[in-house]
């Protein structure tokens, strides 16, 4: 993080605003569409100021999270021209996550958007984390199906719960396996991962539209746990016991050439994206759109292990409704696909986009009735639909919170062909969640999911978009 503040100069967070109001700043032409609401804009607070606060999350896939997420804001004054018009001048994210599932994350991050009142915005993120609990229901459109045990793919479930029920069932082992054997992790695997972005982007024109260059490098491993000793179910007795898990899911896709990248290893990518942004504050919009066409592109010419390249279109819209004191209706529509015959099968499990990664499909930010990764092919189309209402604001002390609740649609589908994609075969969750804005910056969000499959409940920090 000082390497990167060095690069900007010898950038001193805490004085930005007392320069900015001597800069030449293009007369704010170039960012008078993102005027915050004059509601929003009384409520923001001048100086720097740090949101610091446990962080207890729930994820039906990682589990119960506990840790610590801190944002700190360097604000300016409300006689700075960029006040009324940036969500902050710099943001500094430092945050640690440990799971009852044994993941546990660590995060770091710089954002500086219209450095110095200039039409650059600089980026750095840092992400250390280690994943034991990462789902696989295989990596085609076959997985729009039913629930199947990898042991037999004859028996199918209308619920997750029977599926994981069955799966925990002991059944005699097959070719390489222990006499007696459970599926409990048969669809699990281990993740490790180092990475560290940057990213520039540069407003065009009026600032509606910008221009996005990043750079990411990666370390990954993986690990699957077939012969590791798990729950089981006698299926006579019903008694729970101990037993060896039978081969893995992922470990024998990756046998029959299915699925490459099980090894792991070295990724480098280069990031470009096109962005047309007229939100009027990122962290929680009351109006605006969003559309971007990001890539990232992965050579061995560039030190990757790995050649593919990935394509992801996204729109957002964010309208006010003369309902109440802030009634928020939300979209988002995204399509994506990736190249490369061989292209690692880690790289179906998300889509890049410069304002945060969408892991998909299934999970809290694509279809939240439905466990994450649960539909997995080489390309995706969903959308979502959010009603935000805000009940209430509260203030206490310097603090300021807003109460809220939010019903939502979710719906996606995945092909093997992007040429495919179509309104055939769509899957949909729907269901509700309660939302808490701290000094409007910092949203916190409880949402419950519901799908044929599944009955999921989430909470964390941040919208889905």
């Amino acid at each position: 993080m000082l390497c990167f503040f060095g690069l900007l100069g010898g950038f001193t967070p805490p004085t930005l605003a007392q320069k900015t109001d001597t800069l030449v700043i293009d007369s704010l032409s170039f960012i008078r569409s993102k005027r915050m609401s004059e509601v929003d804009l009384a409520k923001k607070r001048e100086g720097r100021f740090t949101t610091g606060l446990p962080d207890l999350s729930s994820d039906p896939v990682t589990g119960f999270g506990i840790g610590i997420r801190t944002n700190t804001y360097w604000n300016g004054t409300r006689a700075n021209p960029l006040f009324a018009y940036t969500p902050y001048l710099v943001r500094l994210r430092a945050n640690a996550s440990y799971y009852t599932t044994n993941a546990r994350e660590l995060t770091f991050s710089v954002d500086v958007p219209y450095y110095k009142g200039s039409r650059w915005r600089f980026r750095v993120d840092f992400k250390a984390q280690q994943n034991p609990s990462n789902l696989y229901f295989g990596s085609s459109q076959s997985t729009l199906g039913p629930l199947r045990l990898p042991s037999d793919p004859n028996k199918t479930f209308a619920t997750y719960a029977a599926y994981d029920r069955a799966r925990s069932t002991l059944r005699p082992g097959q070719a390489g396996e222990a006499p007696f054997v459970s599926d409990a992790l048969s669809n699990r695997f281990r993740e490790t991962e180092f990475m560290l972005n940057l990213k520039a982007d540069y407003a065009l024109g009026k600032g509606k539209w910008r221009v996005m260059g990043g750079y990411e490098i990666q370390s990954l491993a993986y690990k699957t746990f077939q012969g590791t000793e798990t729950d089981a179910i006698d299926p006579v007795s019903g008694a729970e016991t101990k037993a060896p898990n039978g081969t893995s899911l992922l470990a024998r896709d990756a046998q029959q050439g299915l699925i490459f990248g099980l090894d792991g290893g070295r990724v480098s990518i280069v990031q470009g994206a096109l962005i047309y942004d007229t939100r009027n504050f990122e962290p929680d919009p009351t109006r605006g759109i969003y559309i971007e066409v990001a890539n990232e592109f992965s050579h061995r010419a560039i030190g990757s292990q790995f050649n593919f390249d990935k394509l992801f279109l996204q729109g957002r819209i964010y309208h006010q409704l003369p309902v109440g004191s802030r009634t928020v209706l939300a979209g988002r529509i995204g399509a994506g696909t990736i190249f490369g015959r061989q292209a690692p099968f880690f790289e179906y499990q998300d889509q890049w986009s410069p304002d945060g990664s969408i892991n998909a499909l299934g999970g809290r930010q694509s279809l939240r009735g439905y466990r994450a990764n649960r539909f997995l092919a080489r390309s995706l189309a969903f959308t979502n639909v959010e009603l935000r209402v805000r009940l209430a604001d509260l203030k206490v002390g310097r603090q300021n919170f807003g109460l809220g609740v939010a019903p939502f649609f979710d719906a996606g589908t995945v092909r093997d062909r992007w040429q495919d994609l179509d309104f055939s075969n769509i899957k949909t969750s729907y269901g509700a969640g309660a939302r808490v804005a701290w000094n409007l910056s910092t949203i916190l969000f409880f949402d419950y999911g519901l799908s044929k499959e599944d009955r999921l409940f989430y909470f964390g920090i941040g919208q889905i978009f």
